[in-house]
Order: structure tokens, then sequence, then C-alpha cells
């Protein structure tokens, strides 16, 4: 695998919008966002493209490559941020030159429909990219500090930290409304089976992640810990979308392979509750050997965790006693 390099002070992080275009952003939430970068001593730059606009939000393939090809080929920049998500980042892949990303590795940050450009990015270079923070999130005047905590240790430093459970969360439309949020406790992790091991790290938003399957841009999952989160799109109707795509990705080769599973917090406007997630993993053989925790702070939730894929951790899971450690990153 290939690591790239670690960020420092004054390095510039280049801005892209390979998903969803920033002209989705008001002004106000990219000032912010960008104003909170400056104060960790970063320059921040825009690509190209970054703004161009479809009826769908997003902009053009030949743009949305574009902007990606310039942003790994500037020696410049030391970063990679993406704006958002979006829904169809997977139009790309097939146009995106490999080779040129092996040959300039440096750090790509993301999450959501992200997922199927980071993974294709690994399985063609082996290129560890980011779980972690859009530009977007960065525009949170409150309850960042967390995030931030996470993005310095994984980015920024060399040494081995422990995952723990965030003390609050979030799921609100802090974009709309930064002052008056709905601040909740968080309960910690959710042990479903115990167990422990130490292996590298693959995750996926996971219907964007079950879009690589039998393709040539998706990670092989032996010997590995599966992270895996959705968004709420499906609503009400969560449960049996979150059933489904898991079996599905349970069809996928080697999945047998697969020695962990790590499940993100759930959004509040779903139907999923800790009772039918059990019921869920219960419903599938093949799980009932497999170490599973769920309410890790990942996915479509404030705050969380930036890791990386690829990376390795050591994970021991009992009721009241789970530790989490990335040790590679």
């Amino acid at each position: 695998m290939i690591t790239p390099e670690k960020l420092q002070k004054w390095d510039e992080i280049r801005i892209i919008a390979p998903s969803r275009s920033l002209s989705l952003l008001h002004e106000e939430t990219i000032r912010l966002a960008k104003e909170n970068l400056e104060q960790q001593w970063f320059e921040i730059s825009f690509s190209k493209n970054c703004k161009e606009v479809d009826m769908f939000f997003s902009s053009s393939i030949e743009s949305r490559v574009e902007d990606i090809h310039e942003a790994f080929k500037d020696k410049n920049i030391k970063a990679i941020l993406t704006v958002i998500g979006g829904f169809n980042v997977n139009q790309i892949l097939e146009y995106i030159d490999y080779d040129l990303i092996k040959n300039n590795p440096k750090i790509l940050c993301w999450y959501s429909d992200i997922t199927a450009l980071a993974n294709a990015i690994t399985a063609k270079t082996g290129l560890v990219t980011y779980s972690g923070l859009h530009f977007s999130t960065w525009a949170m005047k409150k309850e960042f500090e967390y995030n931030l905590e996470y993005f310095k240790k994984c980015l920024m430093k060399d040494e081995k930290f422990l995952i723990e459970p965030s003390k609050k969360w979030s799921d609100d439309a802090r974009y709309m409304d930064q002052e008056n949020r709905e601040i909740k406790e968080n309960e910690g992790f959710i042990v479903i089976n115990e167990g422990e091991a130490e292996w590298v790290i693959l995750w996926g938003n996971l219907c964007t992640f079950n879009l690589l399957q039998w393709t040539e841009f998706m990670p092989n999952i032996s010997d590995s810990i599966l992270f895996i989160e959705d968004d709420d799109q499906a609503g009400n109707l969560f449960s049996v979308e979150f059933d489904r795509n898991l079996q599905s990705l349970m069809h996928q080769q080697n999945f047998e392979k697969v020695k962990w599973i790590v499940i993100g917090r759930f959004q509040k406007n779903t139907d999923i509750t800790v009772e039918k997630l059990k019921y869920i993993i219960q419903t599938k053989k093949k799980l009932a050997s497999i170490p599973i925790i769920a309410n890790v702070d990942f996915g479509h939730t404030n705050p969380m965790i930036t890791f990386p894929i690829w990376g390795t951790l050591k994970m021991s899971i009992k009721e009241n006693q789970s530790k989490l450690e990335i040790l590679n990153h």
C-alpha cells in the first residue's frame, strides 16, 4: 500500500467536487469552512470546475475528471477534500488516470458518495485514502471539537490512536440554523458479537459500495475489517434497504474472509432500532461468527472520526469494554 505524507502547517489543500457541486453550498457556508481550515494554518484552493452545475447539481464527467487530475498533478497540493457527497461519482471511474494518482500520492479525505471513487483508487493504485470530513463539514460553528481532534490525529500525526465514542451527537439541519442545534447524549458503542482481531480497514457507504460489486473498481475484501454505514434516503424503509444491501455485499466474492464488521451511527430519520439491527444480523448465518460493533462515530451524523482506508485497526470488543485502536495510518 502507498501511504501519503502527513499534513503540516501551511500546506495547501485543494477542494474538489467529484459528486455534487460547490454551488450547492451557501456562500456563508463556503466562507466559514474556508476560514476554519485557514485557522488550522492551511492554505485553501478550489478546483477550476468545482462550481459548475447541471440539472443534478453536479458537473460534467470531463470537468470532474479534469479537477481530480489537476489536484493530484499539482506538486503544491498536499491534500484533497471533497465538497460534499451526492449520487453520481461512479460515472467518472472509467475515465480516471490511475497511474497519475499512483505516481502522485496525497491525502484524499471523503465520505458518502465518494465511497465509489476512493475504493476504486485503492483497488487500482494501492493508495490509502481517508474517511473523514467533507469541506462542507468544516463550516460548523458548534460541536466541531471531536471532528478536529480526529482529523489531526489521523492526518497530521504518525502515532497510533484510540477511537473513543463521542459524548454527544447530532443529526440536524445545521446548514440551515447553526445556533439552534439538537444535540443528543451518545450511548457509546453497541456490541452485537464479541471478539478481537487486528486487520486492515475497508469502508463504504453501503449502497454506494455495492455499486462496485463485480467490477474492476471493487477492492478485495479478504482479511479486512469492513466499516459500513448508510444514509436516511430510504426513510421508513431503511431497515429493509439496509438488510438487502448488507445481504448483497455478503454475496460478494471473498466475503467469507471478512474478519470484522463495524457499523456507523444511523441517522434519526430511519426506522432502525437496536432490536431491528440485531434481528438483521441474526438472520444471516455467515455473520454468526464475525465480531460486530455498531454506533461508531462515522457516517452521515456528527461528529465523525477520520480514519485510513487500508490502514490497520486492532480491536477488542466486549460489553462495556470495547477498544478500537488505529495502528498504521
